[in-house]
């Protein structure tokens, strides 16, 4: 039988990619994806896996939240966070995802570093869908996750001699 992707085949190479082509990799899914699961712990310590939708500044991904939302209090409680980020698997040659690892922190809205994050939010689209005036800017809170150690996983590295699964530490 014809294999499509030879190179898949056998055991994955175990070569680390060099420090500034894992972060091109990593920001360049960061920036392509919008969708995050976010892992926080409920206070029985169950863990509470929520969808977002995010936007990423660097190695930091954000997303809008109320305070009072079982994931913001929950963070609150315990700002140790882990997220999830797939890039669509179309088979095992284009499977790819990261796992970050870190802390939580809200960034209200007149705190002096919100403006930097919000200008990455696009905001004005929700309103427009929502029927709310752009005149009038979102006050919700944001969440911003700042990983310390972030698990990079693309089977198409196989095909240059890099191990598929590559970690990334601050």
């Amino acid at each position: 039988m014809p294999l499509t992707n030879p190179w898949l085949a056998g055991p994955a190479p175990h070569n680390t990619l060099p420090r500034e082509q894992l972060e091109e990799r990593i920001l360049h899914l960061l920036s392509t994806q919008n969708v995050a699961v976010i892992a926080t712990v409920n206070p029985d310590g169950s863990p509470a896996a929520t969808p977002v939708r995010y936007f990423s500044l660097g190695m930091e991904v954000f997303y809008t939240s109320w305070n009072a939302s079982p994931k913001s209090r929950n963070l609150a409680r315990d700002p140790r966070v882990s997220v999830g980020i797939v890039a669509p698997l179309v088979g095992q040659a284009r499977s790819r995802g990261a796992q970050l690892f870190g802390t939580a922190r809200t960034v209200e809205r007149d705190h002096a570093d919100a403006d930097a994050y919000w200008e990455a939010v696009r905001w004005q689209a929700d309103h427009v869908e929502r029927g709310r005036s752009l005149a009038a800017p979102p006050t919700d809170p944001l969440t911003v996750i700042t990983p310390d150690r972030i698990v990079y996983t693309e089977h198409w590295l196989r095909r240059s001699g890099f191990a598929p699964r590559q970690t990334w530490r601050a």
